[in-house]
């Protein structure tokens, strides 16, 4: 079978992800992908790194309720990668990818229970008129953005 893409291309999009730069990351491996045929796994793997980067690009642009829906979509799409590119090691990138699922989550939870709390707060000072107390809504730590990891 002949590889329709430039793998060169392929390890600049990563070597673009790995530099947290997610948009340049998904611009070019979009471009690689739009020239993988369509009815091999290859394709969808390709697919499943452009929405790696597409999730990173939204979390790190605020967009955590979006960042956490392509993740979760790339991750699905990972599924046997390894079978298109077993140089690349998405072993380590799904871990790093379920952890940053499960952070997302967390911090979502925690936005909205803290919204929750400063509308019954502003509620009970309406009722008692008294000056609003500072409450701090703990978070898990942020995990280190992932890395694609090349196997030698």
């Amino acid at each position: 079978m002949t590889i329709p893409f430039e793998m060169s291309d392929v390890l600049d999009g990563l070597d673009l992800f790995n530099a947290h730069r997610f948009f340049d990351a998904h611009e070019v491996l979009e471009d690689v992908w739009r020239t993988a045929p369509p009815d091999q796994p290859t394709r969808l793997h390709l697919q499943g790194l452009v929405q790696m980067a597409v999730a990173f690009h939204h979390w790190s642009s605020g967009n955590a309720v979006g960042a956490h829906s392509v993740l979760k979509r790339g991750l699905r799409n990972l599924d046997g990668a390894e079978s298109s590119f077993s140089w690349i090691d998405f072993q380590r990138l799904r871990s790093d990818g379920e952890l940053w699922l499960r952070y997302i989550e967390s911090t979502c939870s925690a936005n909205r229970e803290r919204e929750g709390q400063i509308e019954d707060r502003i509620e009970w000072r309406k009722e008692n008129r008294t000056e609003d107390s500072t409450e701090h809504v703990s978070r898990d730590v942020r995990p280190d953005l992932p890395k694609i990891l090349v196997r030698r």
